[in-house]
């Protein structure tokens, strides 16, 4: 009886049946079907982890040739071979091969047809398990550099525009009702403390993951006279792993990275939200050019904030690439899964928008301009001094505080019902409700003064603010201007 087909529906056998993959088919008298190629593939987004992949074969050639396992010759073909290999990429003229799956195998297959057998040698005392795990820390560590600096240009531009509005008189709000008084200043630097902590955390990300991986092997290490202390120097790792199981297996710090860039994407949308807010018509605080807003297809008057908005929404995408990849990692058994493979596209998808969203936050904040009257109309409306008023009844008058709270309540429900602000009662209307005040009183009922009396540490006083840029620039920049 004649055998069924048994290949499943979507699952032909590719042109590669008759020939498996010789990277490692040696097993197989037959190549992957189709969707089995499709499927296994990633060199369709890992292959921009080439000069890592390339950075690590250069550091385990040479240690290689220092223990004696490869010759001096085949260290020399090698390293010429990867080089070319390195300037056929970055020219785009290499081709790239979904049946040789991945960076690893596409740069090995390349690196022999160039210099032949002594480019098979080059995978000895390694496996793809150490080889894919060297090459994302190196990535992780190399996007945490550049992202750190953008972020301190971030900061740099926040720390300019506070010092360019230390006097700027704007609303506080709590529950996004008017609140007290608040300089613009004070409130640039609030972002410039969370940008810090948030270049703290990559820092602190960068310092647990700069352990070198290879050595390791598939996961057990490896039987050659390896030297993976030099490795690592080379690579500019602090030390090699020290187990050979959580090198091939670790991925805490793809997931501490992508952590730290949902905070930071956080961050990035509060203040989106507000550019967004501020640049409306109902509060008109702030002014964004034609360089990041975009007009409408059918309202001609429109200037929209698009770049804050899109910068709002990127948070999405990395917070659900860090839910994805703590969803991938939950169930895995040490050591190695192929399920790894599915780290590396939630992983760039989330440095491409953070990255993205930290430059357009920067250029926003650098092209932003402050309308200083329309801040100081709001920040003086809805009885943002009534607090002012109930410090001074503690401070000159002598009353607990909650008492002072309930004479400013009503003062406030006197004016509210005359319409009025609370420097336009009279001293006898607010003395009949507290008969110590005087005409002291009225020096700390303007916006003015609320913001100057603000000088405790941390306070919104225009001279904390001044301060406050000198300090932020020694402690987040290095530098006094």
């Amino acid at each position: 009886m004649a055998r069924k087909n048994t290949t499943a529906r979507g699952a032909t056998p590719s042109k590669a049946t008759t020939r498996s993959n010789t990277m490692w088919g040696g097993r197989y008298a037959r190549g992957p079907a189709e969707i089995m190629e499709r499927i296994n593939a990633s060199i369709g987004f890992d292959r921009r982890l080439y000069q890592q992949d390339i950075a690590g074969s250069l550091a385990h050639c040479d240690m290689l040739v220092k223990r004696g396992i490869l010759t001096a010759k085949d260290g020399r073909a090698i390293k010429r071979g990867l080089a070319q290999v390195r300037e056929e990429i970055e020219a785009g003229r290499f081709k790239f091969s979904t049946r040789l799956e991945d960076i690893h195998f596409n740069v090995e297959a390349r690196l022999t047809e160039l210099i032949g057998p002594a480019g098979g040698r080059l995978h000895t005392a390694r496996s793809r398990n150490d080889q894919i795990a060297l090459d994302v820390r190196l990535w992780v560590r190399d996007t945490i550099d550049r992202l750190e600096a953008m972020l301190a240009d971030l900061q740099a531009a926040l720390i300019d525009r506070a010092e360019e509005y230390a006097a700027t008189i704007m609303p506080g709000f709590t529950h996004l009702q008017t609140a007290q008084p608040i300089t613009f200043g004070h409130h640039l630097l609030a972002y410039v403390e969370m940008v810090g902590r948030d270049r703290s955390r990559l820092r602190d990300c960068r310092a647990r993951l700069n352990e070198s991986p290879l050595g390791a092997a598939a996961l057990a290490g490896s039987p050659h006279p390896i030297d993976p202390r030099q490795t690592a120097r080379a690579l500019g790792f602090d030390r090699p792993m020290a187990n050979s199981l959580d090198a091939v297996s670790d991925r805490d710090y793809v997931v501490e990275f992508i952590g730290a860039a949902s905070l930071i994407a956080v961050h990035l949308s509060r203040l989106s939200e507000e550019i967004v807010i501020w640049c409306s018509a109902p509060f008109r605080f702030i002014t964004l050019s034609d360089a990041f807003t975009t007009g409408s297809s059918i309202m001609p008057q429109k200037r929209n904030p698009d770049a804050a908005e899109l910068t709002r929404a990127k948070v999405g995408r990395i917070v659900g690439a860090f839910v994805a990849l703590c969803t991938v990692l939950k169930g895995l058994p040490l050591t190695y899964g192929k399920d790894m493979q599915e780290d590396k596209e939630p992983l760039f998808d989330a440095a491409d928008s953070l990255e993205l969203g930290v430059a357009a936050t920067t250029g926003m904040v650098r092209d932003l301009k402050a309308n200083p009257e329309r801040m100081r109309a709001v920040a003086a409306a809805d009885y943002s001094v009534a607090t002012d008023l109930a410090d001074w009844l503690v401070r000159k008058v002598g009353l607990p505080f909650r008492q002072a709270h309930h004479v400013t309540g009503r003062l406030v429900g006197i004016a509210a019902a005359k319409g009025v602000d609370l420097d336009k009662l009279t001293l006898a209307e607010m003395q009949a409700v507290e008969p110590k005040i005087d005409r002291g009183v009225f020096g700390v009922l303007t916006v003015e003064a609320s913001v100057n009396a603000r000088k405790s540490l941390g306070g919104t006083a225009p001279v904390n603010v001044a301060r406050a840029v000198q300090d932020a620039r020694r402690r987040f920049l290095g530098r006094n201007r």
